[in-house]
Order: C-alpha cells, then sequence, then structure tokens
C-alpha cells in the first residue's frame, strides 16, 4: 500500500462529465489499497472569468478581496469531485486550503508555502477516506485571511503537500501524457520521455516548457517526491505511466540533451553608445529590479574607442512598455544615446544534463542554426542548458533543427 497524491489540472476538471472520469482514475487507486489525497484545479476557464470580473469591479482592486474572490473555482471543483466519489461508493470530503490548514506568506496574488500540517489528512487516511483539497490558495496565519500562490499554483499545492503528508509519489494529470521531447505541434516526431532529473525539469519549466509550474519542480527538487506527469483522458482502467521526475540517480542512461524548449513571451531592449565606466550596469539594472522586473539575457559590446558601449538585455514580454519607461526616465543618469527595442523574438533552448560531460554542445547548435540563415541575437548558457535569442519568425525552424541535432528524433 502506498500514500499518493493525485493532481488535476482545469482542462482535467472542465465539467461534470471530466469530473466523473477523474472519481474513476481515484477510484482504481484507492481500490488498489493506496491512500489518496486529490488537489484540484478550477475548471477550465473560470479562474480567468473570475480575475475579469476583478478588474470589472475595480481596476485597482484589493488584493486580499482578489484572493477571496478567485480561490471560489477551486472550492468548487472540490467539492463536486467530493460528491462524484461519494457516488460510486468512495469515502470522500473536500478540504480547502485554510481547513488543512496550508500557511502562507502574505503576498496576495502570489504567496509562498511556509508550512503544511498534514496530520488531519493522515487522520482521514486512517478513516479510509478520500481528501479532495482544493489546490492553489493557502492562508495567512497572523492575518486569518485566504491567500493564492499564483497562477499554476495548484502544482505547487499538490507537491508540497505530498512533501508534507511523506507521500511515496505525486500523480500530475494534464491534458498530455507526459513531458516530451520538445512541443508534438511544432514536432511531430517528439517523444515521450520516461524519466526527467529535476534539474532538467525547472530549467524546460523555466524556458518555455507548460506541462509543470517552475514552483512546483522547486518544492519536488527539495524535498525529492517523486513526480509522475500523466494524462486525465486516458482509460482510467489502463492508464499509461506518464513522465517520471526524479533525482538524476534514478536516471541510468542521459542523452546529452533531453529537450527543446522554446519561450515567445521575450522583449528584447538595447541601449546604444553607453558610457564605458563603473556603475553604468547598477544604473540600468537595479531600477529595473526594483520594479519586480526580470531581465534574463545580457550582451555588453566595448566600441573601438573603449569609451562606449552598447547592452542588450531581454525581459518578459508583458514588462517591455514598463521597462522602456523607467530606462527612459533614467536617460541623464545612464547616459546613453538611444534605446531600440524589439517583441518579436523567442527563446530556444536546449537542455540536458549530459551537456555536463560533453564539449562542443552550444557550438554545434551555433553553426545549425547558421546553416539555415538563422540570425542569433543573444545567447546564454549554464551548466545544463543554453538558449539563444531569434528572430520569432524562425522559431519552428530553428526547434526542428535542433530536435534532429540531437538525435531527439529517432524512436
Amino acid at each position: 500500500m502506498a500514500r499518493l497524491v493525485m493532481k488535476f489540472g482545469g482542462t482535467s476538471v472542465a465539467n461534470l462529465d471530466r469530473i466523473r472520469n477523474v472519481a474513476q482514475h481515484v477510484k482504481r487507486e484507492v481500490e488498489a489499497g493506496h491512500d489518496v489525497a486529490v488537489v484540484v484545479s478550477a475548471m477550465s476557464g473560470k479562474t480567468n472569468e473570475l480575475v475579469a470580473w476583478c478588474t470589472d469591479a475595480s481596476k485597482l482592486y484589493d488584493k486580499r478581496e482578489y484572493d477571496a474572490v478567485v480561490a471560489s473555482g477551486e472550492q468548487v471543483t472540490s467539492g463536486l469531485l467530493a460528491i462524484a466519489l461519494q457516488e460510486i461508493g468512495i469515502s470522500a470530503r473536500s478540504w480547502q486550503g485554510w481547513q488543512i490548514p496550508i500557511r502562507t506568506s502574505d503576498a496576495h496574488g502570489s504567496a509562498r508555502i511556509e508550512s503544511i500540517d498534514g496530520s488531519s489528512l493522515v487522520n482521514g487516511f486512517n478513516r479510509k477516506e478520500v481528501a479532495v483539497i482544493a489546490g492553489f490558495q493557502g492562508i495567512h496565519a497572523e492575518s486569518g485571511r485566504l491567500t493564492t500562490l499564483g497562477r499554476g499554483g495548484s502544482d505547487t499545492s499538490a507537491v508540497a503537500i505530498a512533501a508534507a503528508i511523506e507521500a511515496d509519489r505525486c500523480d500530475i494529470y494534464t491534458d498530455v501524457d507526459g513531458v516530451y521531447t520538445t512541443d508534438p505541434r511544432i514536432v511531430p516526431k517528439a517523444r515521450r520521455l520516461d524519466r526527467v532529473a529535476f534539474e532538467e525539469m525547472l530549467e524546460m519549466a523555466s524556458l518555455g516548457a507548460k506541462v509543470l509550474q517552475v514552483r512546483s519542480v522547486e518544492v519536488a527538487m527539495v524535498h525529492k517526491v517523486k513526480t509522475f506527469v500523466r494524462s486525465s483522458f486516458d482509460d482510467p482502467a489502463n492508464p499509461q505511466p506518464g513522465t517520471l521526475i526524479c533525482d538524476e540517480e534514478d536516471i541510468v542512461e542521459q542523452q546529452v540533451v533531453t529537450g527543446i524548449a522554446f519561450s515567445k513571451d521575450e522583449a528584447q531592449l538595447t541601449l546604444r553608445s553607453v558610457a564605458d565606466k563603473p556603475g553604468v550596469a547598477a544604473a540600468i539594472f537595479v531600477p529595473l529590479a526594483d520594479a519586480n522586473i526580470n531581465v534574463d539575457m545580457i550582451i555588453q559590446v566595448v566600441s573601438n574607442d573603449k569609451k562606449s558601449t552598447d547592452i542588450t538585455f531581454t525581459v518578459p514580454a508583458a514588462d517591455f512598455e514598463r521597462a522602456k519607461v523607467i530606462i527612459e526616465g533614467l536617460r541623464g543618469d545612464i547616459g546613453y544615446e538611444s534605446l531600440q527595442g524589439a517583441t518579436d523574438v523567442v527563446k530556444i533552448s536546449a537542455i540536458g544534463i549530459g551537456m555536463r560531460s560533453h564539449a562542443g554542445v552550444a557550438a554545434r547548435a551555433f553553426k545549425a542554426l547558421a546553416d539555415k540563415g538563422v540570425n542569433i541575437r543573444a545567447i546564454t548558457t549554464s551548466e545544463i542548458k543554453f538558449s539563444v535569442l531569434i528572430d520569432a519568425e524562425y522559431t519552428e525552424l530553428a526547434v526542428r533543427t535542433l530536435h534532429t541535432l540531437y538525435g531527439l528524433d529517432k524512436p
């Protein structure tokens, strides 16, 4: 007998028929003798609707009340799934985040989990009761106010609960049957991976792969929670194994490159003829950090006279206009000649723990892209990944080129 956490996303619980399908998946595990906690998201599209209502009510809404509104979607789903389980003879009850409790920081809209008391859930297991938990939410202990964990936060709820109750594994059910070498919609030959290391999944999630929320992977890695990505649309009586996210030591044969990710949520800013003197970089990037704008790629090119430099960097596309306004307001302090920007760019990344022991992995990509006529605007590297910034029109060509280059097309 094992202890499991099963998480179902919005598309998996989009309507009552799908909720009944989820109930059959849960029933399978219960009948196998496992203790089961289920974490659910709001029905597909419901959170967007609730967010829109808040925005319509007031552009400057109180974030505490925003959390009270948007957390209601998961409350509905958890109650409906508990009812559906009871209907097929499974003892179940719904839990809200504050009832467990899941204690968080007071950063409403993007709170972080600080602690979880899993004893109430374990007591329920002793009564052979399935816990159906509203994901995405918790409570700030001092204020007693409801909090939410940010978009995709139900993944984080599930992994954190798995760690708290010392679950044997956490199954994340979604609308895909695992983690693929790249987006199958772009590369039909993309393959489902049997296993992916925590570090690789963390890079994939942060670089554009939408399968798991970044913070959920961080929690899984810290607490060593074995996490499966599986499809809720499989036959509940005959489900596929999915992809296991695990320690690097649990992967016997490591490929040099595990996957190709891409992100269209990128914008590029270039400052021309910046004075080449100490403190200039700080004058640019400290104000952006203070405005909570994440800067990714940074390139500095010094001119021949060594008196000026060009500085190029990327920010999330959603922060492009804000970043421009901030930099334009600092023109006198920075002393640049002109500011240029572009939003028609995309970041392509290759990820693989095998890069640690192989030289020339990135160089092969640069040559392959050059041979296809793809110009590289910027490059960043780390121990297990490299990323290139290119014109958006070459996205599919670049992804397919790299996917083939590293042998990911092969069965």
